[in-house]
């Protein structure tokens, strides 16, 4: 263990063991050296092994539901509580890159972070040329869904630092999964930006400024888009591409549409309307008892 480590493991071990204020409490960090997952639990074991150390917990659809986001390297964490069990040490932590309520708390596993006693810088942010972000989304077709997932890659070093007992059993789209290899719709355009833009949909619905769309039919909504306008709603986000093509990361009940598609404008917006009003203020819709989405213009808004 490197002498910086140690004296931050001490620090935190003191920390949690004498009762103290809150103004007393040492403050204590991490940042992240690989891509890190977030789980809203502590029981990493649990999600990616289970009982049998063979199984990954998954919802009726398929998802890991315990997954939020995977954390981009440099992302600065506030370490609220340390979990020790016999093999590994987990954080609760809080970070400003993923700042939604949680019930539960949000959980990294100690060896995908460097720890310090000093708030770190927070992660650098630059949004790449409009062409850039288009042809990164573009990259990403044929991916897998993915739920919290949001580098198409994803991270390598699941599978050793969560090791199945029989690694060769695994097929290869449990492989894939069990390294969150793939992308949800808000992570499609959160690895295409370079982690620029809100990781959910419900900081979506107010990214950027609103598009006028109240009324109008698919045809008409359509004239008035840009690329990388955003059709979103509470729970998703469509990407557009040009005057012709969106692109989203979608899952259904009967898995068609699993992963990241190109799909006709038309078509795509013919199918939200099918079941969604276009509105202008997602939230006043919504108290409203309104099922909508809007439209938000965010590339290059100052």
């Amino acid at each position: 263990m490197k002498p910086a480590t140690l004296i931050v493991t001490l620090m935190l071990s003191l920390f949690l063991a004498t009762p103290c204020s809150a103004d007393e409490q040492a403050t204590l960090y991490a940042v992240a050296i690989l891509p890190t997952p977030v789980l809203n639990t502590p029981d990493f074991d649990g999600v990616f092994g289970g009982p049998d150390g063979q199984t990954l917990k998954r919802d009726g659809s398929g998802l890991i539901r315990a997954v939020e986001f995977v954390a981009l390297p440099g992302t600065p964490f506030r370490i609220e509580e340390l979990i020790r069990s016999s093999r590994k040490t987990v954080y609760r932590v809080t970070t400003d890159d993923y700042p939604y309520p949680s019930r539960t708390g949000y959980f990294i596993d100690s060896r995908f972070v460097s720890t310090m006693a000093s708030r770190p810088p927070t992660r650098s942010r630059h949004l790449p040329p409009r062409d850039t972000v288009i042809a990164n989304l573009l990259a990403a077709q044929g991916s897998r869904y993915v739920w919290g997932g949001n580098l198409r890659g994803g991270v390598p070093e699941m599978l050793s630092f969560f090791p199945p007992r029989r690694p060769h059993d695994l097929s290869p789209r449990d492989r894939e999964l069990w390294q969150l290899r793939g992308v949800d719709c808000s992570g499609l355009l959160y690895e295409a930006t370079g982690g620029f833009t809100p990781r959910n949909t419900s900081a979506l619905v107010d990214f950027g400024k609103a598009v006028p769309i109240a009324g109008l039919t698919a045809e008409e909504l359509a004239r008035r888009l840009e690329p990388l306008d955003l059709i979103v709603w509470a729970g998703h986000v469509v990407i557009v591409l040009d005057r012709h093509r969106v692109i989203e990361s979608r899952v259904d009940s009967t898995g068609k549409r699993d992963g990241v598609r190109v799909t006709p404008l038309l078509e795509a917006l013919s199918g939200i309307m099918g079941g969604k009003t276009p509105v202008d203020d997602y939230k006043s819709a919504a108290a409203k008892g309104i099922r909508g989405f809007v439209v938000r213009r965010w590339y290059n808004q100052g």
